[in-house]
């Protein structure tokens, strides 16, 4: 592999979205990420049964590309074993089992780093490592109600809502790799590996800045306000006549060129609209005010307008627009890649760009145990091994 991690050995031991996030974004960048997945059944992700191409499960291949995948058995004696020997080696592996699993197989830290005193361990858990809910599992929707979220998601006086996407499992699984990266460093210069720990609940609470600065300013809890922004206004999606745009006016400079767009320079002055506190004040009138004059011309025409003014604005794409815009291609967002039996797939691309060690996507998402002898052979098992192995059941090479 390619890349600025190019290097670093990396076990994933973790499976659905967010240990899988955090392996394939270090692999992106360089990692060699070797997928360890259970038997029976590998990774549960795999067994979405929707949708699938070719019978293969896209949700699986979409989060799992640029890794090579074993399966091996842990409650198997040559399971473990075969595990504890690559970690000898490992500098890197991410786990996302409830916490004490690895203890209960003979896999915890303190086994793990008498063996491999350099080796990170990245725990990623519903709750984190401490506190009252530390053995609690944890899934996405449960994390983000947990931590507000859903109290801030949706139309104002709605249901809760939760953002449409996995955002407490995708950023966990950002936190994870920016923690392992930051803990390779720290190897890099001293030898000594260290245990990090991210969680769910962290990965959405995370997200939420803005509005604990407001519980810690004023002990008020914002609620939902559909798209629009927590401190400032005009800042959110208004409805022109063919479509939905959104529309940034984050400063008063904004705001006032807005005003001369919509043809409505006397807002300016309108002590409802004057200044951001009255409008946030006022905003539902402000709202009704605004797109009863963007439902007067067709979207690309207030798009034009606005970018003419040095307004912030952009369509509401649906997600098939935003994959197929001109600009998402550009900037190498979709990536091609051939699978040995889904055939000619499409995944997203890396988001972070490098000038001198640029990310390098090349390979499919592994079968269950694709990668199993090969992986096996390299850290020293024979022939005769390996096949005593796959008929114990400790571990699976796919067909």
């Amino acid at each position: 592999m390619s890349g600025p991690l190019a290097g670093m050995k990396v076990l994933e031991l973790a499976q659905i979205m967010a240990g899988p996030t955090a392996g394939m974004m270090l692999a992106d960048m360089g990692a060699e990420v070797i997928k360890v997945e259970k038997i029976p059944g590998g990774d549960d992700s795999r067994g979405y049964r929707e949708p699938r191409v070719n019978g293969v499960s896209a949700p699986f291949m979409i989060l799992n590309r640029n890794k090579r995948g074993i399966a091996l058995n842990l409650k198997h004696e040559q399971g473990k074993a075969a595990l504890l020997r690559m970690i000898d080696t490992a500098d890197v592996l991410i786990e996302n089992y409830r916490p004490g699993t690895l203890d209960k197989l003979g896999l915890g830290w303190d086994v793990l780093h008498a063996r491999n005193p350099g080796l990170i361990l990245c725990s990623v858990t519903g709750y984190g490592l401490q506190g009252p809910m530390a053995r609690s599992g944890g899934f996405d929707l449960i994390a983000q109600g947990f931590a507000g979220l859903m109290s801030i998601t949706g139309e104002p006086g709605g249901a809760p809502a939760k953002p449409g996407n996995s955002v407490a499992d995708i950023n966990s699984g950002i936190l994870a790799a920016t923690g392992v990266i930051a803990a390779y460093v720290h190897k890099l210069k001293t030898g000594q590996g260290q245990w990090v720990d991210t969680s769910l609940m962290e990965g959405a609470l995370q997200q939420t800045y803005w509005h604990a600065a407001i519980f810690f300013a004023t002990g008020t809890s914002p609620t939902a306000l559909g798209s629009g922004h927590v401190l400032a206004a005009p800042y959110q999606a208004f409805q022109a006549r063919d479509g939905w745009l959104n529309v940034g006016g984050a400063n008063q400079a904004n705001w006032e060129r807005i005003c001369d767009v919509l043809g409505h320079p006397e807002w300016r002055s309108d002590p409802r609209f004057a200044e951001n506190t009255a409008r946030m004040a006022n905003l539902p009138a402000l709202v009704d005010a605004i797109n009863a004059v963007m439902g007067t011309r067709d979207r690309a025409d207030w798009i034009a307008a606005f970018d003419a003014a040095g307004v912030p604005a952009g369509p509401v794409h649906s997600i098939g627009e935003a994959l197929t815009h001109p600009q998402t291609q550009a900037r190498k967002m979709v990536v091609d890649l051939v699978h040995p039996v889904a055939g000619p797939t499409r995944a997203i691309g890396a988001p972070i760009k490098f000038s001198e060690t640029p990310c390098d996507i090349t390979r499919h998402a592994p079968s269950l145990g694709e990668h199993t002898r090969e992986v096996l052979s390299e850290y020293g098992y024979n022939a005769t091994d390996i096949d005593a192995m796959l008929a114990s059941g400790a571990a699976l090479q796919s067909s």
